[in-house]
This record gives structure tokens, sequence and C-alpha cells, in this order.
């Protein structure tokens, strides 16, 4: 069906730069011309003269493309006045306004599950097409698509947090079809979206079947050894059990190198220069992502006084916000960076193997005991104390080697298979992501084959979460043709 799309007959420059020709039939407007902007400063406050209702914010659209009530909202107040203006509705596109992150500015979601007591929160932009010209759904579409996201991207200013302007939020540029036409697109673009999203959910609980298989091993390798016939020994310690007779139990402060305990990095590091010192944030530190397109840099004055988390090689950097427990080891081109307050530094003593390091930080029995000892709620994380207080079961150092090279060899197939299976859903997502862009910029017609859809999708009421494997989901490529030019993953 996708491979079966065709050019519009008919072109004309559209005026813009980087959107360049258009359908003949298009319009191209700024954002003022077709939809109203409300900005509200709406926060959790409690008054006794104020309303109580429920705040839709940051996180709520940072999280969800579709604003429904299956989302559990903040509870604040609100003036009647302010209840009144910034009353979400059905067809109302929502976008974040400023972030930490420049492009982490502009993502939009799309209310369609509105009520009375569920308002505009802070640090969104809430933008009300005009009905007759222009469709939320459309809106929704086209701001997700690259070209237009741009240039929200480009108009953010800030140095610690980056914001948008009224005025750079009205003035950005939209390509604007006829209203049948945006509903045949929007119409198109949800069926695609609705099978990118199952399969992507499929590939995801293969992940997770892998992941367990891995850990399951790790688990044994590092609590048990790898001699099935070792006398063992009461722990001491209620939720490990027994661990081999001539193992040690030890606290993570125990085993790392005493000039360079455990340790976060830099508070404030600013935001991201060209020239300067490579900085690990807690979302760096899941397997795969220690890459240079994926890490940012602070300046080299403002690592200068965190001199105390700077990293060597086979360091551990360990997660303590945000996805917290996530481990990986420092590559030899890393040596020098630094850390965030996000990330810790775990350096192996003497006597230690640091890949046996790596290994026993993300065995089931360690991470059990960090994601109990997390606190916080908007903010997840732990102390850097608790974390030097968490235990493993050490074995000598003949035996960590060995532990190392058994664990290297046995999972080295799986972790083959959860790369490849990560590439398929990001070659899903960027297809999805590219079709979008080429749909709402009119460089393909989508208008035919979403006529030739089926009046009832039956994707379009399933309910399904990230823990039901779709066992047919394989055939929506072969009905779609995703990629191509692609194997099929």
């Amino acid at each position: 069906m996708i491979t079966s799309l065709k050019p519009y007959p008919a072109m004309k420059d559209s005026g813009v730069e980087w959107l360049g020709e258009v359908p003949e039939h298009w319009d191209v407007r700024r954002l003022r011309n077709a939809a109203e902007m409300r900005v509200s400063n709406v926060d959790k406050h409690v008054t006794e003269d104020e309303i109580p209702i429920r705040l839709c914010n940051y996180v709520d659209v940072y999280k969800h493309d579709h604003i429904d009530q299956r989302i559990g909202f903040m509870q604040a107040t609100a003036t009647p006045a302010e209840i009144e203006r910034f009353r979400l509705e059905a067809g109302d596109v929502l976008i974040t306004k400023d972030s930490e992150t420049w492009n982490d500015i502009g993502v939009p979601a799309l209310v369609t599950e509105p009520a009375d007591d569920l308002i505009l929160g802070y640090h969104l932009a809430l933008l009300r097409s005009f009905a007759n010209e222009l469709s939320g759904g459309y809106l929704l579409r086209a701001l997700q698509s690259k070209g237009l996201a741009y240039q929200f991207h480009v108009e953010a200013k800030g140095v610690t947090r980056y914001g948008l302007s009224h005025a750079s939020i009205k003035s950005v540029w939209l390509p604007l079809p006829p209203l049948p036409e945006q509903a045949a697109i929007v119409r198109y673009l949800n069926h695609v979206d609705r099978r990118v999203r199952r399969l992507v959910r499929a590939k995801r609980k293969l992940i997770a079947l892998l992941t367990e298989q891995k850990q399951a091993i790790i688990h044994r390798a590092v609590t048990r050894g790898l001699n099935p016939d070792v006398p063992m020994k009461d722990s001491g310690v209620e939720w490990l059990g027994e661990v081999p007779e001539h193992w040690e139990v030890r606290r993570i402060h125990q085993v790392t190198d005493p000039v360079r305990p455990v340790m976060y990095g830099i508070v404030l590091p600013g935001p991201h220069v060209d020239d300067g010192v490579w900085i690990v944030k807690g979302g760096s530190c899941e397997p795969g992502r220690l890459q240079p397109d994926r890490l940012s840099k602070t300046t080299r004055e403002i690592e200068s006084r965190y001199v105390r988390s700077r990293l060597v090689g086979n360091d551990i950097v360990f997660a303590i916000r945000g996805g917290v427990g996530a481990a990986e080891v420092v590559p030899d081109w890393l040596v020098g960076a630094n850390l965030t307050q996000d990330a810790a530094r775990i350096a192996a003593g003497t006597g230690v193997n640091p890949r046996w390091l790596l290994h026993a930080v993300r065995a089931p029995m360690f991470q059990s005991q960090i994601q109990s000892m997390i606190i916080g709620a908007t903010v997840r994380g732990i102390n850097i104390r608790d974390l030097k207080r968490a235990q493993l079961v050490r074995p000598p150092l003949p035996e960590q080697a060995a532990i190392v090279e058994y664990l290297d060899q046995t999972t080295a197939d799986i972790d083959t298979a959860i790369a490849r299976t990560n590439r398929e859903i990001d070659l899903l997502n960027e297809y999805r992501t590219r079709l979008v862009a080429d749909v709402v910029t009119g460089k393909v017609d989508v208008r035919e084959a979403a006529a030739a859809l089926p009046e009832v999708d039956p994707l379009a009421t399933e309910v399904q979460t990230d823990d039901t494997l779709d066992t047919d989901a394989e055939a929506d490529i072969d009905e779609m043709d995703l990629i191509p030019g692609e194997d099929e993953p």
C-alpha cells in the first residue's frame, strides 16, 4: 500500500525555503492565521476560594500523543476565570513550549477526551484550530513532522533551560490542505500509525523476554558461580539465601577504589559546547548509549571544578536519577570525561574485575536492592549513601574472570538478538517519521489510499498493553511494505 503512493499531479512553490513545493491547491500559512494560541501559568497552588481541577502538564504531553482520561493528571485548584479560559476541548493541540533541552520543545499532543475539570497546565501552549480551516488531528500530524518541528528548535532560546516566545510559536509556517484532504491525511496516517505501534509492541515484548532470559543467566552466575557442586553457606542476608562457601558478602563501597569512591558529578553542566569535555548523564548509562552522537559536552571551566568525579577506562557509570540502575563500562575513548548529578561512578578496587562488577550490578539481585532504595515522585532517584551500602557477593579474582568469560560467551547471541530487534524498532520509527513528513508536506498523495481503507479498522479500538505479544503483528509488514529498500525485520 505504501509503495503505491504517488505524487500530486500539480505542484507550486510554497515560498518557504525548507518546505519547497507543495500541491497546487494547498495553502501555506503562519500558525497564527490558522489557530488561536493560549498559554497558562496555572500551577498546583491551593487556596480556599479556588475550585479543585486537574492539570494537564508538560510530562503528560511529552509522554502521550493523545490526551485522554487514562492519564493520571495532577490535582490542583484554579479560579473560575482560569477554568473557563484554559479548559481543554476535543481537537485542541498542546505543545511543550520550554524544556531543559532544545529538541524537547514543540512536542505535540491531541486532546481526544476532554473533561469539565481538566485544564491546561504550565510549560505548555494550547493551539485551538479555526474550525472551518484546520483540524486538530491534522495539526497534530503536521507538528510531528521534522520540518515543522525544526522551526521550533531553531527559535528556542536559553542557557540552562530553553523556551519559545509566543511570537515564535505563532510564526511557524504550516502547509494547509483543504479540510476534506486533511481528514484523508489523518485517516491514512492513523491507520499506518496503529500498525507500526502494534509491531513495535511485539518487538519490545520480544526484547523483554530475551532480557529476562539473560538476567536469569547472569543471576545464577554471580550468586552461585559456575560449579554446581560447590559447597554452600548461609549468606546471612535474608533475601540472598545461600552462596558459595568461599565467597564474601560485600557492600559496594568495600569493592571500590578507596581513592576514587562512588561519586556523582556536575550539578549544572550548562548547554552543550562543541569544544568541551564529554559528560555522562543518567540516561547515557543504558547499554549501547555511550556513543559520541548521544552525549553532550560541558565547558572545560565547569568540568575543572569536578575533578573528583572524572572518569578513567573501565569505570562503571551508574544511573542514580531517571532510569535508575542502568550501568555501563567506560570505554577508552571516553577517558577524561565527567558525570552529571544523575549518574555515579563506580571504580573497581583491588581484587575486583571491572567486567565482573558490571555483571554484578546489573544482576536482578542487585537491581532489586536499588529499586527498593528509590525515593521521589516526579524525579525518582537514589542517594549515593544508599548506593554505597548496596550488597553483592564477591568470588575470588580467578572466578570473577571465569564468570566474565562464561557470561560474555553465553549472552553474546542474546545481545545480538536484542540489538537486531532494537534496530528493527528504530527502522520502523524512522520510517513512520519520514512518512508523516512526506504526507503532511504534500510530497505524496494519500487521498486514494485513505478512501480505500475499511470503514472500521479492527485496530482502532484494540486495547493492548506493552505486555501483550502480537503473534500476528509481523503480517502487518507484508500488508504495508513498511520499509521499502530495507530487509524485512
